[in-house]
């Protein structure tokens, strides 16, 4: 037993930089455990950060000078964020109101339903059966208003959470923009001079989160702006607090579209029935699911590394259970990371020390 602990601390412990890359490894998983709520100001000033990257490079190649650049960018963010904030933002508020009051009628309505439908074919389907299942979806109705309406009511004391978030998110993204290069000299200078490993894995995973931000919220925006048009065209009640469910719904590969079609379908039953307009309704909302994940997708992520569905329905579990939200936005560059450690991690053979191919 010693001796094949030995031969593996040998094979994969080798030298100075692995022991180092796993020790911050390890310190960062622990921060992020312990304080990332504390530090969420930060994590959400990065994300920004990445995704307005593109466009100082762009304003850069034009001519203009850094500080000019991240200044431009940085007014021009801030500007669309408060037309979102200022237009939108009180229409979906109204919008989800009016949804949590009609939801009870929904679920009547649906209950209904569901009984004419099971004594028109009473002979396939016993009444006690529907009976027990609408009870069931009583039950998890009335659940689920009580729990919108604690969390409406506990969700007060968070306003000033908000108010914080909205001075120190904008103000630690500007710094971030502006000294990048310098956070990562100095961040840089703690670490040993040969790195060839972190260096690789660095600037993979460098490249593969600018691109999967970015990618996403495009994503996000085509997707709840093409899904709100479709919506606003058949007349569809709360049309913006269901594009904006949809456009969210991205964030989660797979599980987040599955959810997010409940309300979808749910509304439009309410709204028109069983009737052809209903059916009008869930198919254009069916070719929008399509088109994003067999023509947005895969032009928006085609650099990306390739992974299995699986794999990525298995990170979205395993990292969303671990940190929630951000388990759940990182979930495929995590995932990533994993793949490009595994592929950038050194080797021993015999007593030679091997670095995978792409490292000098």
């Amino acid at each position: 037993m010693i001796r094949i602990l030995d031969n593996l601390m040998t094979r994969y412990l080798s030298n100075e930089e692995v022991v180092i890359f796993i020790l911050l490894l390890i310190s960062t998983l622990l921060v992020v455990a312990f304080w990332g709520g504390i530090l969420a100001p930060v994590f959400i000033a990065v994300v920004f950060a990445f995704l307005l990257q593109g466009l100082i490079g762009r304003c850069k190649r034009m001519g203009l000078g850094h500080n000019i650049s991240v200044t431009l960018v940085f007014l021009g963010f801030l500007a669309v964020c408060g037309t979102f904030i200022g237009v939108m933002v009180p229409i979906i508020w109204r919008q989800a109101v009016r949804f949590i009051n009609d939801l009870p009628r929904m679920f009547g309505d649906l209950q209904d339903f569901v009984q004419s439908l099971a004594q028109e074919h009473s002979s396939y389907v016993s009444q006690a059966s529907v009976d027990e299942a609408v009870s069931l979806v009583a039950a998890e109705a009335a659940t689920l208003g009580q729990w919108l309406l604690s969390y409406s009511l506990t969700s007060i004391p968070s306003l000033f959470s908000l108010m914080l978030y909205l001075v120190l998110v904008p103000l630690v993204m500007f710094f971030v923009l502006k000294d990048q290069s310098k956070i990562v000299a100095y961040m840089t200078s703690w670490l040993p001079k040969e790195r060839q490993m972190m260096q690789s894995i660095c600037h993979e995973m460098n490249d593969q989160i600018a691109n999967y931000i970015r990618g996403k919220v495009i994503e996000m925006l085509v997707v709840g702006v093409v899904t709100f048009v479709v919506f606003w065209f058949f007349d569809l009640r709360y049309s913006a607090l269901l594009a904006l469910l949809v456009g969210l719904s991205v964030l989660i590969p797979y599980i987040g579209a599955a959810a997010v079609t409940v309300p979808v379908v749910l509304v439009a039953f309410y709204q028109f029935g069983a009737s052809n307009e209903f059916w009008y309704v869930f198919a254009a909302y069916f070719v929008v699911q399509a088109l994003d994940g067999n023509v947005l997708v895969p032009l928006l992520f085609s650099e990306a590394v390739n992974l299995h569905p699986l794999a990525i329905i298995i990170a979205v579990l395993f990292f969303g259970g671990i940190w929630g939200f951000w388990g759940v936005f990182f979930a495929i560059p995590l995932a990533t990371l994993v793949k490009a450690i595994i592929n950038a991690w050194p080797r021993v053979h015999g007593d030679k020390l091997i670095a995978p191919s792409g490292q000098s």
